[in-house]
């Protein structure tokens, strides 16, 4: 049986996750504001220090798999929402490799979301600002647009650069070369407190209301949770810096041909 920690874990995809882990054996050290082994505030440095030096301390240094779950979406504030989804999962992933490193064959599933892909117009500028860890420049970026869209943009930017960031680095010598595999699941609306929150906003709730999914009704989170602890197995092993939706064919539907794609040599 192995030891994991899980971002986000009081609620939504998380608890589901931990649930699933729990009945079948495995330890989970989860990583919330509340109802959690690990009390952290994902929002700021000091936090997010706290944080991993707690979960290395209890998983002695050695961890199984990580899933970064936690996370924010409209209608909190769009400069709140690029700490914590952004910043907050990259310091995690960042500061918990060496603890999965020395497992030697770990496996980590980063939460991103299909409005990585489906949120159209997202600012180059705040992409760049993501991925160059300029966190008060991407918060800059994101105070300056109007309300409401400072959080749909916040959102959907920090969940297309954190699915980069993890396909950038999933390949390298620090990570599979480490033995750890890493990858990525892009839900589309899953029945979570997140997305009840957006879908009860008089701004956010009519947009969500008619954001098409083909599969019908939005996903609950025991299913996404199977989804992710397949890809903590040993059956997914070979995926790594995968991008994978399951999202209802919303993706499919509004970008039918944009992906998979050639490029020019």
């Amino acid at each position: 049986m192995g030891t994991y920690a899980i971002s986000g874990a009081a609620s939504g995809i998380g608890a589901a996750t931990r649930a699933k882990l729990e009945n079948g054996g495995h330890t989970v050290i989860g990583i919330d504001l509340r109802d959690a082994e690990v009390i952290g505030d994902l929002s700021t440095p000091d936090g997010r220090e706290s944080a991993i030096a707690a979960t290395i301390e209890r998983c002695g240094g050695t961890l199984d798999g990580l899933v970064t779950a936690a996370g924010l979406g409209p209608p909190v504030r769009g400069n709140l929402i690029a700490r914590v989804n952004y910043f907050g999962s990259h310091a995690l992933l960042t500061g918990l490799r060496p603890a999965l490193a020395a497992a030697g064959a770990a496996q980590v599933v980063q939460i991103g979301s299909n409005s990585s892909t489906t949120t159209p117009n997202l600012p180059v500028k705040l992409i760049d600002a993501y991925l160059t860890g300029d966190e008060e420049g991407a918060v800059a970026i994101v105070d300056a647009m109007p309300e409401p869209f400072d959080g749909a943009m916040a959102y959907g930017g920090s969940k297309l650069a954190i699915s980069r960031w993890c396909r950038r680095n999933a390949v390298t010598d620090e990570w599979v070369g480490a033995g750890i595999t890493m990858n990525v699941i892009a839900p589309g609306p899953v029945q979570t407190p997140l997305f009840q929150a957006g879908k009860d906003d008089k701004d956010f709730g009519p947009l969500m209301e008619d954001f098409p999914i083909p599969t019908g009704e939005p996903a609950m989170p025991d299913l996404l949770a199977d989804w992710i602890v397949f890809m903590l197995s040993p059956a997914a092993r070979f995926a790594c810096g995968s991008v994978v939706f399951v999202d209802g064919g919303a993706d499919a539907l509004i970008r039918s041909d944009a992906w998979p794609d050639t490029f020019p040599m």
